[in-house]
């Protein structure tokens, strides 16, 4: 449980450094012998920070509450 924890925190720092991303799409608009009209499309994905600031938060209360696993 402990390495889910390690793993959120990491994934929440980058969601709040990094706020989205763009890809780029190519769609065929014309294709008339050996004439083609391609079309590019901005598809942009971003989130809010607070999603990050979220998982951060969650990655450390797990990491705060799990107990150690030592031998007594």
């Amino acid at each position: 449980m402990k390495n889910a924890g390690i793993i959120l925190i990491i994934i929440g720092i980058v969601m709040i450094m990094i706020t989205g991303f763009n890809y780029v799409t190519e769609k065929k608009v014309v294709d008339v012998g050996s004439i083609q009209i391609n079309k590019k499309e901005n598809h942009p994905v971003q989130w809010s920070p607070v999603v990050g600031i979220v998982l951060l938060a969650g990655g450390l209360v797990i990491m705060f509450t799990q107990k150690s696993n030592a031998v007594k």
